[in-house]
């Protein structure tokens, strides 16, 4: 497997807090909602209209599968990329599948910046923690791993490129380095993986008008 060269980036680690049932990131100039949980109102009818259709007990099932699903995929990949040795011999073979499935799009990665990297903008008033920094095909991106029980289109990840954007502006906020490059490396069940490429450029104003909306 490959071995990746880590530059690093130091970033403030920041803490977490509930407010009022909501996710919001202790910083050095405030408490600000996370990102994730701003975008999570773009999507709220339609999960509720699917709970219904398939009712409280399945969805149930399905999220928290999901979510676990998510999750082990997520730290696979944190593993890889920071050089860890052995680290798919106690993990169940469909995750190990699925991982293996982006290994090709994760060797595209090298000159690690940052590894989950907690990150605000006092600008938008936002906080959350990306995935990666690295370059990507050699350009300097923000770079997310996702999961998914099926083929999702460009227009389905709308929600992904805009939390993209906010942390590009924030990391340029933070350590005056420029990113325009967006990336989503998705592992999609029993399917070949899917490449999102976008920009900050074009999404930064689709996240400032959601920041209006519910903010």
């Amino acid at each position: 497997m490959k071995k990746f060269n880590h530059v690093g980036t130091t970033l403030t680690e920041l803490t977490t807090e509930n407010i009022d049932g909501k996710r919001h990131y202790v910083t050095p100039n405030g408490s600000y909602i996370s990102i994730t949980t701003l975008l999570a109102n773009l999507s709220k009818d339609g999960i509720q209209k699917w709970r219904n259709r398939v009712g409280a007990t399945e969805a149930n099932r399905i999220s928290t599968k999901a979510s676990r699903q998510g999750n082990a995929i997520h730290a696979l990949c944190e593993k890889y990329i920071k050089n860890e040795e052995g680290f798919l011999t106690e993990s169940m073979p469909h995750l190990v599948e699925m991982f293996e499935s982006i290994l090709p799009l994760l060797d595209r990665v090298d000159n690690v910046h940052v590894t989950e990297g907690a990150m605000y903008s006092d600008e938008l008033g936002l906080a959350g923690r990306t995935d990666l920094i690295a370059e990507f095909d050699g350009k300097l991106a923000i770079i997310d791993y996702k999961t998914s029980r099926r083929i999702k289109t460009w227009e389905m990840c709308a929600s992904y490129f805009m939390q993209g954007a906010f942390y590009a502006h924030a990391y340029e906020e933070r350590t005056g380095i420029p990113i325009n490059n967006i990336v989503i490396i998705m592992a999609v069940e029993n399917e070949e993986p899917l490449l999102f490429r976008e920009t900050k450029d074009r999404w930064l104003e689709p996240l400032r008008q959601v920041i209006h909306k519910y903010m």
